[in-house]
């Protein structure tokens, strides 16, 4: 009995440690690495040093690539770093859980993209009146620095596409696209680091440091998701990583200091039940669609 209750309970525990570790390296990051290297830097410590660690672990030689699936992997690469850039280029002006709020405009837009049913609309009314009470749009808002929304939207139009192509290259082994798509992402963020922090980038704190970044914010969320994909539909996992931009915003606040206006946890929260209601739409579709396959 307690066996079966833990293996229920296990995917929900592994999405919540995936989006708090998440959360507790990307604070780290920005306390920490800021200050140092900037945040070009600390997206090339983050992603180099996590692609490192993928690489040693899932050891991607091991299996074959081909020529097409190649270039989808460097297209789903260059897209994954350069995500990590917008959203850490967006952290520098704007709260860490608002530029996740905003940043999930994304994966919403491509799960709405292709969806004509009525309720679907309800969750882009959602989405869209969330956005509308977070970004700078007249002269009353929030007070939001410009240049961090735009950042954080190409962040959100790089995980839109992240996800598309990571269709594509999702007949590959796990371990082999990511850690390949990593090695990517590397490529194309770690010389923009460089060019910004120079040699300090390879001081021991920010190596050690960095290293624990990557642990926290790559390795350990991406195997925790791993542990629930294995144990849940694509759609229940959708609807239970919603909560990232909540628990973004909660960290953000305890362990930055970063206080938000009642507006902007209005505007989180209906991004978060609007994420969360379509992911929801999504596996109801999909439990009607099996039930009327035949037997």
């Amino acid at each position: 009995m307690l066996r079966t209750r833990f293996s229920s309970l296990l995917p929900v525990l592994a999405i919540l440690g995936s989006v708090t570790f998440l959360g507790l390296g990307t604070s780290w990051a920005k306390h920490s690495l800021f200050p140092l290297v900037g945040a070009q830097g600390t997206t090339a410590v983050r992603v180099g040093l996590s692609a490192l660690l993928l690489v040693v672990l899932w050891r991607p030689w091991r299996w074959r690539l081909r020529g097409h699936d190649a270039r989808l992997v460097a297209c789903y690469g260059a897209a994954l770093g350069l995500m990590n850039l917008g959203f850490y280029m967006a952290l520098r002006t704007i709260p860490f859980g608002v530029a996740v709020a905003i940043e999930f405009a994304g994966p919403l837009a491509v799960a709405l993209w292709a969806s004509r049913r009525a309720l679907d609309f309800v969750w882009v009314a959602l989405a869209v009146a969330g956005l509308w009470l977070l970004l700078p749009l007249g002269h009353s808002v929030s007070g939001l620095d410009p240049t961090g929304v735009l950042w954080a939207l190409a962040a959100a139009v790089c995980w839109a596409v992240y996800i598309l192509f990571g269709k594509r290259v999702g007949h590959l082994h796990t371990g082999h696209s990511v850690s390949l798509g990593l090695a990517v992402a590397a490529l194309v963020v770690v010389p923009v680091g460089a060019a910004h922090a120079g040699s300090a980038l390879l001081s021991p704190t920010v190596l050690l440091t960095g290293l624990g970044v990557a642990a926290l914010s790559s390795a350990i969320p991406i195997m925790l998701e791993m542990v629930a994909l294995k144990r849940l539909p694509p759609q229940a996992f959708g609807i239970m990583i919603s909560m990232e931009p909540a628990v973004a915003a909660l960290l953000a606040l305890g362990l930055l200091g970063e206080h938000l206006s009642a507006s902007q946890w209005l505007a989180i929260g209906l991004i978060v039940a609007a994420s969360m209601g379509c992911a929801f739409t999504a596996q109801r579709r999909a439990a009607a669609a099996e039930a009327v396959l035949p037997a």
